[in-house]
């Protein structure tokens, strides 16, 4: 069996919405150089609806599909939609990922998740604290 499935490597060897947005109306970085991954996702918003996201990822072959099919997960939807993607949609979107590298889709779910709080706080937008807050382990120890 192999590591990772066709759409891991898909996702990897040919990464959708790669770049940056300029003047993004929200901006989410996490990750550390300790853990090796680090994602920062850009959002453009348009009467409530994620019109473009943009990924820039430095790590793993993982980190970079996990970054491209989150990002492909919630293009187009509503924000909250995209603030409710998880790192096991992200994970299952990818037909698998090895465990050891499941914390390259959480760091897909918290960079979306940072880059909502940054365009709510921006534009003043009321949010409980608690739905922010969810640390991967991994990456930030």
């Amino acid at each position: 069996m192999a590591l990772y499935s066709e759409k891991v490597m898909d996702h990897f060897r040919n990464p959708r919405n790669v770049g940056s947005i300029e003047n993004a109306d929200g901006v989410g970085e996490v990750g550390n150089a300790k853990c090796g991954d680090i994602m920062k996702i850009y959002l453009k918003i348009d009467e409530d609806v994620v019109s473009d996201v943009k990924f820039e990822t430095f790590g793993c072959g993982s980190a970079i599909a996990s970054s491209s099919m989150a990002t492909e997960l919630i293009k187009g939807k509503p924000v909250g939609e995209a603030l409710a993607l998880t790192n096991k949609a992200v994970a299952e979107a990818l037909d698998g990922l090895p465990a050891h590298k499941l914390h390259c889709s959480v760091l897909a779910e918290e960079a979306i998740r940072a880059a909502v709080k940054d365009y709510y706080d921006k534009n003043g937008v009321a949010y409980d604290a608690e739905q922010f807050s969810s640390p991967c382990a991994a990456c930030h120890a």
